[in-house]
């Protein structure tokens, strides 16, 4: 079966019913169908009480056989249920650039999925659609100042930074030229589109605790400079309060669940390649509020999400997660090791034991922060006992408790010896995770300690526009910002074909770019694009729709 016809064979339970799992009444709630609310913003107040433990899941360095962390995520949840503890899955709304392009869609897989996946996969409570609403009336707003007053305010057109974004991977709209034909259609100027996963918009609401905070953040948008070099702001175009009232909804996580009735909260999806790659702090700590155990997940490897969750979000809402769960594949660790993706079925112990340093670094990484990690090794069919067992020793050489997951093939079922492991490495959990930078250290000091102690890099180059970037950002006073490094998801250097664990290499740095409002700066790696393309067979030519609205091809 497909996971579209796995999560269509499941009678979902009321949204209500949901709810009244955390405790929360159905007055509170504002429905979305039969299956999804929101939820009010209280639950996820700075003085909302902290009850639970939170748990952190990340994974190897991704590779195209994929990890299946959202599926480990989800499946842990139901298993830590079903052993008698109190979870809730804590996750980031897809993107529609995957679910139409080459990676899918973002609910999980199997048996363990978040429901209901088709609605949660196209729009959902139309969260991005918002997103992309308020990031693109600021740049409607900053176009509009340069045709009608271009001297009242005094805007430099080639300064301007903010780009606009679109949910869509399109890479013929990376670099563009607007406001052509004339006069009454603008001032001609060099601009781009992101995708909205990687907006500032999306970034700031992930990282704000109130409409009122988020209004604070988005007035402080760097847009560009006046001709006399003095800095510009969405608060100086009065485009910020605007911004927010297109926000008021999309601002409260989302209330689903799992196939197995676990209580599941799904809200916002900054890349981790481009952006922070964690859901909100509202969600989280709605999530720590309302149950025993928040299960929550970053993107792609730990190099991204995991240093961008602990340096980013835990600095900006005062977290600490009590254990990382690392999710590793035989078929992952195998690719590292240099086996093709079509070999990567077939026994190869060579393979596996040369690519288990990436694991490895991952979990040093982990551990470089103060949190003891756990391994997930999630389950393929095509995985054999020995596989399974050598990963589980190595692992044990190194003092990690490690364990198989099958929450694909089992649900729940499949994940509870991980959830026993989960459980007791969060009960012998001490203290909390330790910054690797300071914020006072300088921008390209910070970037050089990520780079050499999470990347395993030699050192860090800086081209000539990141230099002058740098040059910018003194100028601006943004120094004691956190750094949110943009670079392939594929490999721990910026070159997405050195597989492994490699050493040594030199970080390039191209640009920064300024996400004063979201409150830090992006070093853009290597030759990554903000705005994704499509693959030669997109996901799109798989998807249909009939004449009574059933949905196929969905993955």
């Amino acid at each position: 079966m497909s996971n579209l016809a796995i999560a269509r064979s499941v009678t979902l339970q009321p949204i209500a019913a949901v709810a009244e799992r955390l405790g929360v009444a159905t007055d509170e709630l504002e429905p979305y169908g039969r299956y999804a609310a929101k939820l009010p913003l209280r639950f996820g107040a700075p003085d909302a009480p902290r009850r639970g433990k939170l748990i952190l899941v990340s994974a190897i360095t991704p590779t195209p056989a994929g990890e299946g962390k959202t599926t480990v995520t989800i499946g842990l949840t139901d298993a830590l249920n079903r052993i008698g503890r109190r979870a809730v899955a804590v996750l980031r709304e897809p993107s529609l650039g995957p679910v139409f392009g080459l990676k899918g869609g973002a609910t999980g897989g199997g048996w363990s999925q978040v429901a209901p996946m088709d609605a949660i996969n196209l729009h959902f409570t139309g969260d991005f659609a918002a997103v992309t609403a308020a990031h693109n009336l600021l740049a409607v707003i900053v176009d509009n100042d340069l045709h009608q007053r271009p001297q009242a305010r005094g805007l430099d057109a080639t300064s301007v930074r903010w780009k606009r974004v679109l949910d869509v991977n399109d890479r013929a709209l990376r670099q563009i030229v607007v406001g052509l034909g004339g006069k009454v259609n603008g001032v001609p100027r060099e601009t781009g589109f992101d995708i909205t996963a990687a907006s500032e918009v999306m970034a700031a609401m992930c990282l704000c605790d109130s409409l009122s905070h988020l209004k604070e953040k988005l007035g402080g948008v760097f847009v560009g400079r006046t001709r006399d070099k003095q800095p510009l702001y969405a608060r100086d175009f009065k485009a910020h309060g605007a911004m927010v009232a297109l926000l008021k909804d999309a601002i409260r996580p989302n209330l689903a669940q799992t196939l197995e009735g676990s209580p599941a909260i799904i809200h916002l999806g900054p890349f981790a390649n481009l952006a922070q790659g964690t859901n909100s702090i509202l969600a989280t700590r709605a999530g720590l509020s309302l149950s025993e155990y928040a299960v929550t997940e970053a993107g792609f490897g730990f190099d991204l999400g995991g240093e961008k969750f602990f340096h980013i979000k835990c600095r900006a809402a005062g977290l600490s997660p009590a254990i990382v769960v690392l999710v590793a594949t035989a078929r992952g660790l195998k690719y590292q090791g240099g086996l093709a993706l079509e070999a990567l079925s077939a026994p190869d112990m060579a393979a596996l034991e040369r690519g288990f340093g990436n694991l490895e670094k991952h979990l040093e990484n982990a551990r470089a922060f103060g949190v003891e990690p756990v391994v997930a090794i999630n389950r393929f069919t095509s995985d054999t006992a020995e596989e399974l067992t050598w990963i589980q020793e190595r692992c044990a050489a190194m003092g990690v408790a490690a364990a198989v997951s099958e929450a694909w093939a089992k649900g729940g079922a499949g994940a509870e010896a991980l959830a026993y492991e989960v459980v007791a490495a969060v009960e012998r959990a001490t203290g909390d995770w330790q910054p690797l930078y300071s914020l006072d250290d300088p921008i390209e000091r910070k970037i050089e300690i990520v780079a050499t102690r999470v990347y395993g890099a030699g050192d860090a180059r800086f081209l000539p526009k990141a230099q002058a970037d740098l040059r910018l950002i003194a100028e601006l006073g943004l120094t004691r910002l956190p750094i949110c490094i943009a670079k392939t998801q594929k490999s721990f250097s910026d070159d997405p074909k050195q597989l492994g664990r490699p050493t040594g290499f030199t970080l390039t740095i191209r640009e920064i770019e300024i996400a004063a409002g979201a409150g830090f700066v992006i070093p853009i790696a290597g030759d990554l694009a903000r705005m994704p393309g499509l693959p030669l067979a997109p996901a799109s030519e798989r998807i249909d729709i009939d004449d009574e609205g059933n949905i196929t091809g969905l993955s």
